[in-house]
């Protein structure tokens, strides 16, 4: 699977702690390889974010993405709060 990363998903996955970036970065190896292993708790994402869906990186920590006839863009990463960004 094609996955793109946009600039702000970039800014935001370099603003971690580098031991979640890490983590970040298997769980994105993990998605493209699986796009539904169970561990990721991949979901549809509803109201203001329709047409866009999240995955666990952690307990805490989510990444939103969309599909598109090429792939996947990863948008955004963080806590619970980057459903309100």
């Amino acid at each position: 699977m094609r996955v793109q990363f946009t600039p702000r998903f970039v800014r935001m996955v370099r603003a971690l702690p580098e031991e979640l970036q890490e983590e970040v970065y298997e769980k994105v190896d993990l998605f493209r390889d699986q796009k539904n292993h169970p561990a990721l708790k991949v979901h549809k994402l509803k109201g203001a974010l329709k047409g866009f869906a999240s995955f666990y990186i952690n307990y805490k920590t989510r990444v939103i993405f969309e599909t598109t006839k090429e792939g996947v863009i990863l948008h955004a990463v963080g806590d619970h709060d980057v459903y309100k960004a």
